[in-house]
């Protein structure tokens, strides 16, 4: 562990001061950085690489809640004194700074205004969550595709929609509760129908997806 210098750190404002008061950590890929069901009063910033938040069953089986890059932080559930609710492992080697309850509570005593930050990123969490579940409910497997390519791409200068990083099909099928051999068919077929393409693993959205198949 060493201490973390703020001017070292790429982060938008309010985290940087934030990540000031922690401890920078590096992480190989494959660490376990939370279990779900631990108690635990630690939030995680990340700096570096990205992480995924995820549930297991005692058959492997997982669900993939979320995956979190630079800037992200996650941890905070926990924050009232209850159990994790779910774990997080690192999918590439990872940089954290690492804020305990303590240092939070003397942040937002110093800079108010970051607890309408943390209350919002709270919000948009479990609307995802409600979402998500909804999803499952309610959509088939290429409605539910739909649905996450459409939450995670982002508008890029040419008009398109991008997903900006590492998304393998392995990753969108535990996000979305299906097999991997069925996204790929899915994807395939938005290839060849040419909704969306593939290069260097980045997913570019051409046009509107088909709101069914």
């Amino acid at each position: 562990m060493e201490p973390i210098d703020d001017t070292l750190i790429d982060l938008p404002e309010p985290l940087r001061a934030l990540a000031a008061r922690g401890v920078r950590h590096r992480y190989r890929k494959g660490t376990l950085l939370i279990s779900e069901g631990d108690v635990g009063d630690t939030i995680y910033i990340v700096l570096d690489g990205r992480v995924k938040a995820f549930s297991a069953d005692e058959r492997g089986h997982e669900i993939v809640y979320g995956v979190y890059g630079r800037a992200d932080y996650f941890g905070e559930m926990s924050l009232d004194g209850g159990p994790r609710s779910a774990s997080v492992e690192t999918l590439e080697p990872t940089v954290c700074v690492t804020i305990t309850r303590r240092t939070l509570r003397e942040h937002i005593a110093a800079h108010p205004e970051f607890a309408f930050e943390l209350i919002s990123r709270v919000i948009r969490r479990a609307r995802l969550a409600t979402r998500s579940a909804r999803g499952m409910a309610l959509l088939g497997v290429y409605g539910r595709l739909v649905q996450r390519l459409d939450d995670l791409a982002e508008p890029q200068p040419d008009g398109t929609r991008a997903i900006v990083g590492k998304l393998t099909h392995a990753d969108i099928a535990s996000q979305i509760g299906c097999s991997r051999e069925m996204v790929s068919k899915l994807m395939k077929d938005l290839t060849t129908g040419g909704h969306i393409a593939t290069q260097r693993g980045l997913i570019t959205i051409r046009r509107a997806l088909p709101s069914g198949w």
